[in-house]
């Protein structure tokens, strides 16, 4: 009687290896999109922001100085600043809103009311090219008492300067130009990876780096696939 062959069990295959280093492949490419496709900064503005004062110090107005009438004993502030929205979260007026101590020594009279202004042009870094701020300054303004805040402004803090659309663009002639403009980027945004154009998105470099990336993790795929079929 002829004895069986037991067959023997086909070889095994090493396990595929390759899924590991495409994943690792893919998170370094991650890393390095990541922090270009967040580098773009918001867009900030030069302007007069517009306050009101009173006893818990100063809230952001919400009417232009034009649709505003203050009453006697109100206290108007204002300050340049680069900012990316208007708000509360613009900076405040440096100088606390404190009409007795503007107002103090300005005698009411019939007709008129008095109204305390603080004008603060903000620091250097808020300051246009090749302009200097000038220092904090308060003013207390006797005027008609239907007059509104772009009056009562004028009467303390001429010349002003408006745009075609009404827009305050300076106070007592500073800033010298411009009105509410966009703040132009930084000179080192493109050297820092925008590139030409400087819209501070990823470069072509890092799309070729990624490229070669995700090249390299296909091929080490295909000869992994290779090998097993051998």
């Amino acid at each position: 009687m002829t004895g069986r062959t037991t067959p023997s069990p086909p070889p095994r295959r090493p396990p595929l290896r390759s899924a590991p280093l495409l994943l690792a492949l893919l998170a370094g490419c991650a890393a390095l999109l990541g922090p270009a496709a967040g580098s773009s900064a918001a867009a900030e503005y030069r302007y007069w922001s517009f306050w009101k004062g009173g006893a818990d110090g100063w809230s952001y107005q919400q009417v232009g100085p034009a649709g505003n009438v203050p009453a006697d004993g109100a206290v108007d502030g204002w300050r340049f600043v680069l900012s990316q929205d208007g708000g509360q979260d613009t900076p405040r007026p440096s100088a606390a809103p404190d009409f007795a101590a503007i107002c103090g020594g300005t005698a009411p009279a019939d007709g008129r009311k008095r109204v305390a202004v603080v004008l603060d042009s903000g620091s250097a870094a808020d300051a246009p090219k090749g302009e200097q701020p000038p220092a904090v300054r308060s003013a207390c303004a006797s005027v008609p008492s239907a007059a509104n805040s772009a009056e009562v402004l004028a009467a303390v803090a001429a010349p002003l300067r408006y745009d075609s659309g009404a827009m305050l663009c300076a106070i007592s002639g500073y800033p010298r130009a411009g009105c509410g403009e966009q703040a132009a980027a930084g000179a080192d945004s493109a050297a820092a990876g925008g590139g030409p154009g400087g819209d501070g998105g990823p470069s072509v470099g890092l799309f070729a780096g990624v490229g070669a990336v995700l090249l390299l993790g296909a091929g080490a795929v295909w000869q992994a696939r290779r090998r097993r079929t051998r």
